[in-house]
């Protein structure tokens, strides 16, 4: 996989819990583990580019966060992207206040001169949090399956917005959402 960097949206413990217990019954069933080997976190994908400046973003976020509050996610429903991926995801319920944050950090990452990529911007935006990638087409039924019998409670809160490094996922800071002080 290339190089790039990733905006992601953090959970609270109880809920990063609930998406990593997904992840766990996923490759105990050798279904997918490689959100697993990639060192990932549980998050939603605010913005990803192969060439944006760290630093750029880096001072976005800095400016972004600490006029935020956390947000409230209820995933509400499972998915599947249409690319050769095999993703499967938790889509959360897509809010105003998740769909107003989002648009607020484009802009800020506009004003510092980063362009918005076509599955970024705000009006082609999908938000999800992947719990398997690269299943096995054959698979994909009993995952989801498997997905919709845990009963997760899918709840809580986003609490920490990051930027990533990709790949593997290399957290390279990370700020309290709300909160002037660097995680």
């Amino acid at each position: 996989m290339s190089q790039g960097y990733a905006i992601e949206l953090y959970f609270d413990p109880a809920l990063e819990n609930q998406v990593l217990k997904a992840w766990n019954v996923l490759a105990r069933r050798q279904i997918s583990t490689h959100l697993i080997e990639i060192e990932s976190r549980p998050h939603i994908t605010l913005f990803a580019s192969q060439s944006a400046e760290p630093a750029k973003l880096e001072n976005a976020i800095k400016n972004f966060a600490p006029k935020q509050e956390p947000l409230s996610l209820s995933f509400s429903s499972i998915g599947s992207l249409c690319n050769d991926n095999n993703v499967l995801f938790l889509a959360p319920t897509p809010s105003m206040s998740l769909l107003q944050f989002h648009s607020q950090l484009c802009e800020i990452i506009k004003k510092e001169g980063v362009e918005i990529g076509e599955d970024f911007r705000t009006d082609s935006w999908i938000p999800y949090c992947a719990v398997a990638q690269d299943v096995p087409k054959a698979r994909m039924a009993e995952a989801f399956c498997v997905l919709r019998d845990l009963k997760l409670s899918v709840t809580g809160y986003a609490m920490d917005i990051g930027l990533v490094e990709y790949s593997p996922a290399r957290e390279l800071f990370s700020f309290v959402l709300g909160n002037t002080v660097e995680v």
